[in-house]
Parts: C-alpha cells; structure tokens; sequence
C-alpha cells in the first residue's frame, strides 16, 4: 500500500518508524542530523498521520504494520534497509529485523517489554491521552500556545516539553485525535510482546530515555533477556519521545546503531 513518507539524503536507507498515535515529523529534530550520512526514510504508519487506512480485513497489530511497511518498502525499491523505530515503532522494527528483513534495528523507548501492570499502566494513558486530544483538537493552536500549556499536554511523553514548538505541538495533538486506526491497535500491544530475539542475526540498539514516563527506564533490562545480542544504551535526561529532549543524542545513536553493516 501507499504511505505517506518523507525521504532525503546521502548513504544506505534508514528508516524511521513513529510510535501509536505519532506521524513522520516526531523525527523532525534529527532529520538534519541524518541526512549527510543516510538517505532516511520517515514514514507514516498506516492508520496514522496522513496515511490511508490500510485495506478492509487487516487485523490490527505489530505483525501486519511490520509486514505493511515490509511491502511499503518494497514497492520503494528499498531492500534491506536499516530501520529504527520509537515506541510501537521500536517494536515494529524489533520485528523486522527478527524476520530478517532489514540490516540493522534501533529502538528507542520500545513497546513489546513491559510487564502485565505497566503495560495496563501505559494502555490507560494512551487511552486517556487520545480522548484528551479529540477533545482539545479543534483548540490546540491557543491550548499549546504557551511553554505552560505543552508542559501540562506533553509531560506524559517529553522530559522537556518546552522543547516543542507550539506548531509542532498542536498539529501533534490533532493527529494523535485524527488517527483512525488508534482504537484497534492500542489493544494489541500486549505486555512481553517481542519474543524470539535471541535468533536475530543483524546488529540490534536499544536507547530507552532515563526520564520515560510512558514505557519505564526500567524495561530496558528486560532487552538483554529477550534479545542477548543487543547494545543498550541509556538517552539522560530523555522522555518518551527523545527526539525532541536531545536530538543531537538521538541522531548520534542512529548512526551508531546503523553503521559498519
């Protein structure tokens, strides 16, 4: 199917996946960063920001997203890319690199770790989250107008929402409110989702922001369980959506997590 997608740059293909409710722009503070040294890929997932809603009969989930974007790419000529993803992003490049179609996978902040608890913890914020957003939608411009009306929205996800132009922020909530596929694919990330990451051959790094308050710091350990193999590094000082909080670290860990492959 057709994506929406934003493509620039020198060098092996990257790929950057956003996370549940997010668009290609979350990517927007490191692009710049990447583009000497990748030709990236930013895409929007199906369902979600200015993709189409991908065709009648798929079942929502990790498995279809990754085989979806998988085809994507196909059609793009883009074979074996690096991907790296945030959140459900990180998990749907977790899952590509497990089905051995990419050449490198890094996962910031990655669902598919969280035990039974945290899992219903961060599903009942999300779940807030986008009622909050459809709600607030049509005011976000004035809502987020200001560094106190981002922090009071955008704590959740950044340790600095301030960070965040009021743009940016506004067009964000109103694509969290607008996502038509949130509603199904919120229920199927399960607690402990990635599994059978010790048979992954290709270079995998997992960053997970110190500050995350959506997905905790602590899930990373749970990585070494789940995927031996892995680098993991920790992002000081970030939150969920690290990006924003520290790009030049985010981009440095890209390049790092894609590089000598």
């Amino acid at each position: 199917m057709q994506l929406r997608y934003y493509r620039s740059g020198h060098g092996d293909p990257l790929v950057l996946i956003h996370g549940i409710g997010s668009r290609w722009q979350m990517w927007d503070p490191v692009i710049d960063r990447l583009v000497a040294h990748r030709d990236v890929i930013a895409l929007d997932l199906p369902g979600f920001g200015a993709s189409p809603m991908p065709p009648p009969g798929t079942p929502p989930g990790v498995a279809s997203l990754a085989s979806l974007v998988a085809g994507f790419l196909d059609e793009l000529g883009v074979a074996q890319p690096h991907v790296a993803g945030n959140s459900l992003g990180g998990l749907i490049a977790l899952e590509l690199a497990r089905r051995g179609q990419v050449r490198s996978a890094t996962a910031i902040s990655p669902a598919g770790f969280a035990n039974r608890p945290e899992m219903a913890g961060a599903r009942a914020s999300l779940w807030l989250g986008v009622r909050a957003a459809r709600r607030l939608a049509a005011r976000a411009d004035t809502l987020l107008a200001t560094r106190p009306g981002r922090r009071l929205a955008l704590s959740l996800f950044l340790a600095h929402p301030a960070r965040v132009s009021a743009a940016d922020a506004a067009a964000s909530v109103r694509a969290l409110a607008g996502a038509p596929w949130f509603d199904a694919t919120l229920p199927t990330i399960h607690a402990r989702a990635f599994t059978g990451g010790e048979g992954i051959t290709v270079p995998v790094t997992v960053a997970w922001g110190d500050r995350d308050r959506l997905l905790l710091p602590r899930q990373a350990r749970r990585v070494t369980a789940a995927i031996p193999a892995a680098r993991i590094v920790s992002l000081p000082g970030c939150g969920h959506l690290a990006t924003y909080d520290d790009p030049d670290r985010v981009a440095a860990v890209l390049l790092e997590g894609s590089a000598g492959t």
